[in-house]
């Protein structure tokens, strides 16, 4: 079987479930996001306290069925959200003679930092309705609240619309969204006319956000967690910035480390390395993908290609392709490959893709899915590894045998992505908590002649029914970001385990395995970080977003082995990871100023950062084609 029917195969298989992101050896220094930085996007909830909340609603007024649902959300976020609260109409009564003072009455309540349930809950008791909708000020003053950089957003829940316009509210997010910020306003419609629900919906696609409505108490409780995926764990995209070409020949030329680019819709992208005769090169491209609410399985696809040329742009027909499924998740997409042509005698230079000597990769978004951005952060990895003088042991060995632990378990947060992953030291039980949509990221360190084994179990939460019905997902990458095994299966309150027999395994990590008649071991051929990635879908629909507990096992072994000896040193690291130097990719053209005029690291916000608080729902196409397409599980290792 072709390379290019396995991936096919594979990819084709997978369609019940999103390809989740992915992970790398290490960063370079410049490269590394700090374990103290936030992994959750700083939410402000500005609430409508205007004289018409005191409208009757089956919780008792308007009012307490919002308090309410703000409560239920502050309940159940996680404890490292940042949560703040603004509301407007307070301070003064709505008739006409108060409309200026009352134009002005906005406050807000809590400042978006790490969450505070109590005084969150004593703020939101507190508020009294009945003034005016300053909607356009309160918008303002709550975007000058949120911090000044990363992804922010706001949700706006009201019961009408804007009565003190100017400012006007659509304008003033036109406004935020022209001075580029990353930032997106969410908005709830709370028993609303056609009128204020088309100046919410304007607010929200201003700034690339989503509006929903909520037709009384029981609905906005719903809905407000759900648009509140703020306080997620969001996919956060880090490296040194560089900038693709069109072409190959103005491609800028990468060394060993991570960086950061943006690929838009279909776009043809370049970049360069330089790799020494003898040597193995590694490049991968990764794409993140923003929660969005109400895609068609049918329209919700993406694909990352990858092709390799060589000495003058020669196609050296090296052709890789991925393929996210459910990307409307906040799925991650990694295409990667291990090019071997430098390790190949050239001919006296006339096959120009082998040989030491420059090499272009070429990664192209080719197919979209519907409703995301036109441009998205791309994280790329370049690794090089020299030519080795003894490759150390043969590649025949079993995986590694799974023990489970026993034991409550340690705690440990998974990260959003693989830069703030949880390492996960030694072999043991891990606990934690995950939130209906998240994507967990967690590490572990191999060294050659080592492997590891592990399941996941997803605890029961106590719910019932569609309302906590969803996809898990767990997937094993190696450091290069290729995915080694994965198991997928559905989650309905009750408890499950991944993978449904034995455990995803590895064998031992040698050199020798790149060659292995076993297709998987060969993703095993690179000491370093091993990836883990545990997903928890969206529910398929609204309901009470229970948290899920969540139980790693893992076996590591303790046999460690010589590994290859190369044929140079490798100072920085394969990956870069060693190195304390500032890196500037360079153009091309000798002379020529470098592709990139940035020298510092760079940290943007992938997709599902930049649209922090997009709702996590799942189109209904159908109860039996939901359970069909969920309860169907495959692994790719038999």
């Amino acid at each position: 079987m072709s390379r290019i029917t396995q991936r096919l195969t594979r990819l084709t298989a997978a369609t019940a479930a999103g390809l989740l992101g992915l992970a790398v050896a290490a960063l370079p220094a410049q490269a590394q996001q700090s374990p103290d930085s936030p992994q959750y996007a700083p939410t402000m909830l500005i609430l409508d306290a205007s004289g018409s909340m005191q409208r009757p609603d089956p919780a008792g007024t308007m009012m307490d069925a919002a308090k309410n649902a703000v409560r239920n959300f502050v309940g159940a976020a996680p404890a490292e959200a940042r949560v703040g609260l603004t509301v407007y109409g307070t301070s003064t009564g709505n008739t006409e003679a108060e409309k200026t003072s009352g134009c002005r009455d906005v406050q807000v309540l809590h400042k978006p930092e790490t969450l505070d349930r109590t005084a969150l809950t004593s703020a939101v008791d507190a508020i009294k309705a009945s003034g005016w909708t300053p909607m356009g000020t309160a918008l303002r003053q709550a975007a000058d609240t949120l911090p000044k950089s990363g992804p922010r957003s706001i949700v706006l829940v009201s019961d009408g619309d804007d009565t003190c316009s100017p400012p006007d509210p659509c304008e003033v997010a036109r406004e935020l969204k022209k001075q580029g910020l990353d930032l997106i306003v969410h908005t709830i419609g709370f028993a609303v006319d056609a009128k204020a629900r088309a100046q919410l919906t304007c607010m929200a696609q201003a700034t690339g956000g989503t509006y929903s409505d909520a037709a009384d108490g029981p609905a906005l409780e719903r809905t407000l967690p759900r648009i509140s995926s703020a306080a997620l764990r969001n996919y956060r995209a880090v490296g040194i910035p560089i900038t693709g070409a069109p072409t190959y020949g103005a491609a800028p030329v990468a060394t060993p480390g991570q960086y950061l680019d943006t690929i838009g819709q279909r776009e043809k992208r370049y970049w360069a390395v330089d790799v020494p005769a003898g040597a193995t090169v590694y490049f991968s491209g990764t794409l993140s993908f923003p929660r969005l609410r109400d895609i068609s399985s049918t329209d919700d696809l993406n694909t990352l290609q990858m092709r390799v040329y060589g000495a003058d742009g020669a196609d050296c027909n090296v052709f890789e392709s991925e393929l996210s499924t459910k990307s409307s998740d906040g799925a991650a997409l990694t295409v990667a490959k291990a090019f071997d042509g430098a390790t190949k005698e050239s001919n006296g230079g006339s096959d120009k893709c082998k040989g030491g000597g420059r090499y272009y990769f070429q990664l192209t978004w080719d197919k979209v899915s519907a409703g995301v951005p036109e441009r998205l952060p791309i994280e790329l990895v370049v690794g090089i590894e020299p030519a080795v003088t003894d490759a150390g042991p043969v590649a025949v060995a079993p995986p590694t045998t799974f023990v489970e632990p026993s034991g409550a378990g340690t705690p440990v947060s998974g990260g959003s992505s693989f830069t703030v992953a949880g390492t996960l030291p030694s072999s043991g039980r891990y606990t934690d908590t995950l939130q209906p949509g998240e994507f967990v990221f967690y590490r572990i360190r191999l060294d050659w002649g080592q492997g590891l084994a592990y399941r996941v179990r997803f605890g029961a939460n106590g719910g019932r029914g569609l309302d906590n019905l969803s996809n898990i997902r767990t997937s094993l990458y190696s450091p290069i970001r290729e995915e080694i095994d994965s198991d997928f299966s559905s989650y309905t309150g009750t408890e499950g385990v991944l993978p449904t027999n034995k455990a995803i395994a590895t064998v031992p990590i040698r050199y020798n395995n790149r060659k292995a008649d076993q297709l998987e071991s060969r993703r095993e051929a690179v000491a370093g970080w091993y990836y883990i990635a545990v997903k928890l879908g969206s529910t398929f629909e609204t309901g009470e977003n229970r948290p899920v507990p969540v139980q790693l096992d893992l076996t590591v072994t303790d046999a460690v082995e010589s590994g290859p000896k190369y044929a140079s040193t490798i100072g920085d690291g394969v990956f870069g990871e060693n190195s304390t130097g500032v890196k500037t990719p360079t153009s091309r053209t000798p002379g020529a100023a470098p592709a990139v005029a940035e020298s510092r690291a760079s940290e943007s916000n992938s997709s599902t950062g930049l649209i922090a608080v997009a709702v996590i729902g799942v189109v209904l196409i159908g109860v039996a084609g939901v359970l069909v397409g969920l309860l169907v599980a495959r692994r790719r290792r038999g």
